[in-house]
């Protein structure tokens, strides 16, 4: 596949699976083999479909009004580079936090490895203490958000 390819596959990722929740598109595009680090948190690392659609299901179920916009898109070779933004409301409890009612903003980029029209391997880096900041979750200690040094 082409670069472009690869780029095309990657956005209608973003489109079918996060704003349309389409399981289906995990099975068709991921494969069973594949690597994801940084979906869940740090440290955790998903293996393919079946640990991707629970991530999914988990996510979609506290943000069911999930809108994923891509911001920026490049590849090389095999891998493609996606920065997007996102927009919720924070309507469910399945990420163990109750359902908040806030309204959620935030940023990630990702990168995947695409072997054969199949995702391999990505990883991702979004502002996963953003999201909780915003939901009430967790909140900044001062020092941090004055920008002082301790």
């Amino acid at each position: 596949m082409s670069v472009e390819d690869n780029i095309q596959l990657l956005t209608r990722w973003f489109e079918e699976v996060w704003n349309q929740g389409k399981l289906e598109t995990v099975h068709e595009l991921l494969s069973p083999d594949a690597i994801a680090i940084g979906q869940a948190g740090s440290g955790v690392e998903l293996r393919g479909p079946k640990d991707f659609v629970p991530l999914v299901e988990r996510i979609r179920s506290a943000f069911p009004d999930i809108k994923v916009e891509v911001e920026d898109t490049f590849g090389a070779d095999d891998k493609v580079v996606l920065r997007w933004s996102a927009s919720m409301t924070h309507r469910g409890d399945s990420l163990g936090i109750a359902a908040s009612g806030k309204s959620v903003r935030l940023t990630g980029i990702t990168i995947v490895e695409i072997v054969n029209g199949k995702i391999v391997a990505g990883w991702d880096n979004w502002d996963q203490l953003g999201m909780l900041e915003q939901i009430g979750a967790y909140t900044t200690p001062q020092s941090i958000a004055l920008g002082k040094t301790a």
